[in-house]
């Protein structure tokens, strides 16, 4: 009698991956959660800076609504060239009060300026667009920047053209729009600007030119410090140049067409 033999069992079992491809495997989910962990960590490392930047440079601005600025970046870094010149260190300024500021002084840096400064936000998009045009027919290269710019970048920033100190002037005249209004950036303004050489602000351009307090200027005298700021150091409104002459006349005619704040 035959003897059936039943089919042989498969005993090869379903091989599966080899061991080395699971761990790579395993690896590179590790390094894409390490990436994806660092992506986050520094996500969260430059808001917080972000946010630690808006939070302190709103309180900087907020607490030089009540506190005059005693020293800006421009005063230092004339002082140290001229001590690079082999010249004594020079820097002269007194801080005048709104109220104690001649209002022909006032009506003259609006003038020439920024003759919309009492209507804009902070930007003069007329004037902006008017020196681009300019500045691209390739004539002498021309700013349209407010007195509200000019105060922000005088008070807050480094002298020098960039990108990056543009983006900050702009960011800085918002804020001072908002926190300031224009009676104290006017103020501060005529405090800070650069009138000569180591002269800063109304009293020490007064006072050296014109031997009299910032209260007691004419249209004329007015005129001339305001006329010179394009260039203090090279030019004086003591011993006006011809150009500085028909600027002054210029910026003394359109004087009573200027509103300052109240």
């Amino acid at each position: 009698m035959a003897i059936k033999r039943s089919p042989k069992k498969n005993t090869f079992r379903k091989q599966g991956a080899p061991k080395h491809s699971t761990r790579r495997s395993t690896s590179i989910q590790k390094d894409r959660l390490a990436t994806l962990w660092k992506q986050r960590k520094f996500g969260a490392f430059f808001a917080y800076i972000a946010l630690c930047f808006i939070a302190i440079s709103i309180g900087w601005v907020f607490l030089l609504r009540f506190i005059n600025p005693p020293l800006t970046w421009l005063m230092v870094q004339r002082g140290f060239e001229r001590k690079w010149e082999g010249k004594d260190w020079k820097l002269e300024k007194r801080w005048v009060r709104y109220d104690e500021l001649s209002d022909n002084l006032k009506k003259a840096a609006i003038a020439a300026e920024d003759a919309h400064f009492m209507v804009h936000s902070g930007f003069d998009i007329h004037a902006i667009r008017n020196a681009y045009e300019k500045n691209q027919a390739g004539k002498s290269l021309r700013g349209g920047s407010t007195i509200s710019q000019q105060t922000a970048k005088n008070v807050f920033l480094w002298p020098g053209r960039s990108w990056l100190r543009k983006g900050f002037e702009t960011y800085f005249t918002v804020l001072i729009e908002l926190l300031w209004g224009k009676k104290r950036i006017l103020e501060v303004y005529l405090n800070v600007i650069e009138t000569g050489d180591g002269l800063y602000g109304a009293y020490a351009a007064t006072t050296a030119y014109f031997k009299k307090s910032p209260a007691a200027l004419t249209k004329r005298q007015a005129a001339l410090i305001i006329a010179v700021l394009p260039n203090p150091r090279r030019w004086s409104p003591a011993k006006p140049t011809a150009y500085i002459n028909r600027r002054a006349s210029l910026i003394a005619r359109y004087l009573n067409y200027s509103q300052v704040p109240n």
